[in-house]
C-alpha cells in the first residue's frame, strides 16, 4: 500500500515539472542589531550555492515590495524525487516575535542560521549546526527551538535561545527511527515539527510513514518517551492548531484536513476528518484567526480554505487558484493577509483575508527561482 501510494504521488508530482559571520545585503545596516521589525515577509532561497532571506516589505494593503536580501551563511539543498518542493517541509523560516529573530534551516550544510531583525534590517547573529543530517523545518516556544532533521534515521534536536543566539541543550536530540537515507527520498522525509500552542509537546509528522509522534517536553527543555500515533490518512504533511489547541493536520495522500484532541499521554484522537478538498497534493496548512485554515494543494496550484467549529472540519471554498505549485503558506499575526510562496512558478501570491475567510488576490511577486524555493514567514 505504502509503495503503491509513494509511486502515484511521486508520478503526480513530477508531472508537475555556531559562529557568527558578516554579512552583506542591500542597503543593509551592519548595526542594526536591536529594534522591532517592521510589517513584512521573509522568504528563503534554498540556493545549493549559498542561502539567502529574501525580505519583502509589506504595505497596509497587504502588497509586498523587494527590500533586501541576507545570505545565510549556509547551503539548500534538494530532496530525491523533490519537483516543486526541494525541503518538503513547512517551517523551513520562522520568524520568533517574542525575541524578534528570524530562523532559518541550512539542509545543505547541516546548520541553522539566527537573525536579528531591525525594521526591514537583519543582522546575522551565528550559525550553528542542527545536530543532525538535512535540516527541513524548525519551531519556537517561549525560549525553545527545536529543529527537525530529516536525513538518515530522523531526529528533533533542542536548543535554548538566550543573548540573540542558540545554545544547544544536551541529551536533547532524539531520533524518529526512519531508516532513510541521507538526503532522503521527498515522500519519506518528516514533513514537519512544532509545539502545541501550550508548549506542553512535541509534534513531527512523518508522510509516508504514516504517524504522528507525539514527545512530552520536560522543564528542562528535553523530550520524554516518542508516542507514535498512526495518521488518519496517507502522508501526514503538515499541522498548525485552532483556537481551542487542537491539532489540524494536512494529508498529501487524500489532499483532506482532518483534526485531532490531544491527551495528556500524547495520544492522538480524530475529532473531525479526513475531509477531502478535491485537489491534489495538499499539502502545507496555516490557520488565521476564526478558525479557518488554508491548505496549499501543490499539484492542483490552488489554495483550499476550510473552517473548524468545536472541532469539526467542513470546506468552504475547494480552489483559489495560485500561479503554480503552491509549497509554502504564511499569515502575519493577526491573519488579516496570506502569503502562498509557489515554487513551481517561482512566484508568492498575495491575497486579503476577509472575515468570512474568503481570499482575495491582490498582488503577485515574480522573478523567484522556480523548483529552489522553500519557506517562507511574516513578522
Amino acid at each position: 500500500m505504502r509503495s503503491q501510494f509513494k509511486v502515484a504521488l511521486g508520478v503526480l508530482l513530477t508531472a508537475m515539472v555556531g559562529l557568527a559571520l558578516p554579512v552583506t545585503a542591500a542597503h543593509a545596516d551592519a548595526g542594526a542589531q536591536h529594534g522591532k521589525a517592521a510589517p513584512a515577509v521573509f522568504a528563503q532561497t534554498n540556493d545549493p550555492g549559498g542561502n539567502a532571506v529574501l525580505v519583502y516589505s509589506r504595505a497596509g494593503d497587504g502588497t509586498l515590495t523587494a527590500a533586501a536580501t541576507f545570505p545565510t551563511g549556509g547551503a539548500g539543498a534538494t530532496q530525491p524525487g523533490a519537483v516543486v518542493d526541494p525541503l518538503a517541509s513547512q517551517g523551513s523560516v520562522v520568524y520568533d516575535r517574542d525575541h524578534n529573530l528570524l530562523f532559518t534551516v541550512n539542509a545543505g550544510s547541516g546548520s541553522i542560521s539566527t537573525f536579528s531583525v531591525s525594521g526591514l534590517q537583519l543582522t546575522l547573529r551565528q550559525v550553528i549546526p542542527s545536530r543532525g543530517e538535512f535540516p527541513t523545518s524548525l519551531t519556537v516556544h517561549g525560549d525553545l527551538l527545536y529543529a527537525l532533521n530529516a536525513g538518515g534515521d530522523g531526529a528533533v534536536a533542542g536548543f535554548r535561545i538566550a543573548a540573540r543566539r542558540l545554545h544547544a541543550i544536551n541529551n536533547s536530540v532524539r531520533t524518529l527511527h526512519l531508516g532513510n537515507a541521507n538526503p532522503p527520498f521527498f515522500l519519506d522525509s518528516p514533513g514537519q515539527v512544532g509545539f502545541t500552542p501550550d508548549g506542553r509537546d512535541l509534534i513531527v509528522t512523518t508522510k509516508s510513514h504514516g504517524t504522528i509522534d507525539v514527545f512530552p517536553v520536560r522543564p528542562n527543555g528535553r523530550l520524554g518517551a516518542i508516542v507514535v500515533n498512526p495518521s488518519a490518512s496517507e502522508v501526514p504533511f503538515a499541522f498548525d492548531f485552532d483556537a481551542s489547541g487542537r491539532l489540524a493536520v494536512s494529508s498529501a495522500g487524500a489532499s483532506a484536513l482532518t483534526t485531532y484532541s490531544i491527551a495528556a499521554s500524547g495520544l492522538l484522537t480524530v475529532e473531525s476528518g479526513p475531509v477531502p478538498d478535491t485537489q491534489q497534493a495538499g499539502c502545507w496548512i496555516v490557520g488565521v484567526p476564526g478558525n479557518f485554515f488554508y491548505i496549499g494543494n501543490t499539484a492542483s496550484a490552488s489554495l483550499s480554505t476550510f473552517q473548524v467549529v468545536n472541532g469539526a472540519v467542513s470546506l468552504q471554498t475547494a480552489a483559489t487558484p495560485t500561479s503554480g505549485g503552491p509549497i509554502d503558506l504564511a499569515v502575519p499575526s493577526h491573519g488579516e493577509f496570506l502569503y502562498s510562496e509557489n515554487g513551481g512558478a517561482g512566484t508568492i501570491d498575495e491575497f486579503s483575508v476577509s472575515a468570512n475567510g474568503a481570499l482575495t488576490p491582490i498582488g503577485r511577486i515574480t522573478g523567484l527561482a522556480a523548483h529552489v524555493i522553500e519557506g517562507i514567514a511574516a513578522s
